[in-house]
């Protein structure tokens, strides 16, 4: 098999969605969500509002995590 045909999560035929393309995506933030990031956001002595949508979460949530390490 070939690289080109690979599909992992790495792979550009990854079927992993760019929040800014989820439907839902302008929906506010789940439950579970906001409580994640408020927990890295206190880690990472940010704010972060509360109206934030699903999609700004999700985005939010991974740029946290790399900044505090907890994404590893």
């Amino acid at each position: 098999m070939s690289e080109a045909n690979s599909t992992g999560p790495d792979s550009p035929q990854s079927t992993e969605k760019d929040p800014s393309d989820w439907v839902t995506g302008g929906e506010p933030a789940t439950g579970a969500q906001k409580s994640y990031l408020n927990t890295l956001a206190r880690e990472a002595q940010e704010d972060v509002p509360d109206d934030i949508s699903k999609a700004d979460a999700s985005k939010k949530i991974d740029e946290l995590q790399e900044e505090t390490g907890r994404g590893q």
